[in-house]
């Protein structure tokens, strides 16, 4: 896949030959100025959610300013135009804002029920939300705080004016980081977070303590990759939303993401920028042949970077880190935005690849064979529209749709913005098949027949349009 035309600077960042510059450089004073801009987009659709769509909803609470002090930060100033969702029911002990004769809708009320009731508590403080709440079944983890899985609910507790409990989760599964941590007697690396973690209740001796899971216990003992990229996004999420720096200042924290980053910043045998991941490691936790570079890590490690960037201390070692952040930052953008995105252009480059060429002047830079395109993604890719494949190696490309690394992409500015309005074209022009009528489907199209039982190794939970596989998911990113 090739380029788009652009040059680099000697500060690392990529300017558009056309004079136009990446999110990644436009300061959030002109990033306000490009939300303002209209784009020529008419959406027609059938409305879901009892016919009624969110602006028709009663929701008239704002959280408190204070809590959003840096005025700089765009999302800030759009909460000053829009109604934010606030707890409609009682106040949770953590710091609920006093609510007072609103009117909401039944399902928001309801949610925030199902939210205060997925609380852990860990010695009288709430350390983070448990998985899922079902009794009716043996829920397996379910019962654990999912690391990755705590972060919509903690952000709906920062936009609620509740950042205790976002504190406490940080502190606590920062201790479990620094634990000893070992799977057969393997001893895994020092910055390794943990998956998950579960509180359990000795009544006899009216004591507690934190079990974590490090991939040991999982199904099939994979540890997780994004959850130390989801901390460092959610210590970045806290700090800017409440303006306290403290937390993220603390030497431990400092510790924290310093582990983290030289486990992924390690020099090795790869290549690419990209970082090499194994199947389960991620949020498509069964197999499913995103073995190698998934979009969802590299989206997400960009962002942790970005993130990372913002919240290092500027001594000594904190300098060391950044320059290495910041050369990493650089590659990755560059290889990211040429490799993995697709459009109905690249499409037809690809078509025509010629194979087994060698050296720095070869266009099919990873030998893949254009007899290796799956006849699904010439009807998928519209004229109008793009979007980052799920996944790129060596004679192969996954041509497969994943949303989450799609849309973390836009959020990161990983995505240019002509690349950020292709990926949301796409949706628009394929809602049916992303859509439907029940949000969303997190990887599309499914694998079927003989392709599912190879690849997933005939996982029941991955049947074809079933949970990863294709499936719809009770939850709407964009």
């Amino acid at each position: 896949m090739s380029p788009s035309p652009m040059d680099t600077s000697q500060n690392g960042h990529m300017k558009h030959l056309d004079g136009g510059y990446s999110l990644f450089e436009i300061e959030d004073t002109d990033l306000w100025k490009l939300l303002d801009k209209p784009r020529s987009i008419n959406i027609e659709r059938n409305r879901s959610f009892d016919e009624r769509s969110f602006s028709e909803m009663s929701f008239s609470l704002s959280p408190p300013r204070h809590l959003f002090r840096s005025s700089e930060n765009a999302a800030s100033r759009v909460l000053d135009h829009i109604d934010s969702v606030y707890s409609p029911g009682r106040r949770s002990g953590i710091g609920s804002p006093r609510i007072s004769s609103v009117e909401t809708h039944p399902i928001v009320f309801e949610a925030w029920e199902s939210l205060r009731r997925s609380l852990v508590y860990f010695r009288g403080q709430p350390v983070g939300t448990i998985a899922a709440v079902d009794h009716s079944l043996e829920n397996l983890n379910y019962d654990q705080v999912f690391v990755r899985d705590f972060v919509p609910s903690a952000l709906a507790f920062l936009m609620n004016g509740e950042p205790e409990i976002i504190k406490n989760f940080i502190l606590k599964t920062l201790r479990l980081q620094s634990r000893e941590k070992k799977v057969d007697q393997f001893k895994l690396g020092e910055g390794v977070m943990p998956a998950s973690f579960k509180v359990l209740h000795d009544p006899i001796r009216n004591f507690e303590t934190i079990i974590a899971d490090f991939g040991e216990s999982a199904i099939g003992r994979v540890a997780p990759v994004d959850s130390g990229f989801w901390w460092i996004i959610l210590l970045r999420a806290y700090t800017k939303s409440t303006g306290d720096t403290s937390l993220a200042d603390m030497p431990e924290c400092q510790r924290g993401m310093q582990l983290i980053l030289n486990l992924c910043l390690s020099e090795g045998f790869d290549t690419f920028p990209t970082l090499l991941c194994a199947d389960g490691c991620c949020m498509i936790d069964r197999r499913m042949g995103v073995y190698g570079y998934p979009i969802e890590i590299q989206a997400l490690f960009f962002m942790a970077l970005r993130c990372a960037l913002q919240l290092l201390k500027h001594d000594d070692e904190g300098k060391e880190l950044a320059d290495r952040i910041n050369k990493r930052l650089h590659a990755l953008r560059y290889h990211m935005r040429s490799y993995f995105w697709l459009d109905i252009k690249q499409l037809n480059d690809i078509y025509r690849y010629k194979t087994e060429e060698y050296s720095h002047t070869a266009v099919n830079k990873f030998n893949v064979m254009p007899d290796s395109l799956p006849d699904w993604v010439f009807d998928f890719m519209p004229s109008r529209g793009g979007y980052f494949i799920g996944n790129v190696s060596p004679a192969r490309l996954d041509f497969r749709w994943f949303c989450l690394g799609n849309c973390v992409a836009i959020l990161s500015s990983l995505a240019t913005p002509e690349q950020a309005s292709a990926i949301m074209d796409l949706i628009e022009e394929r809602w049916e098949e992303l859509i439907g009528e029940m949000p969303l489907k997190i990887c599309y199209p499914a694998m079927e027949s003989h392709q599912w039982r190879i690849v997933t190794g005939c996982d029941p939970k991955n049947t074809s349009w079933s949970y990863h596989n294709g499936g719809s998911w009770p939850g709407q990113l964009l």
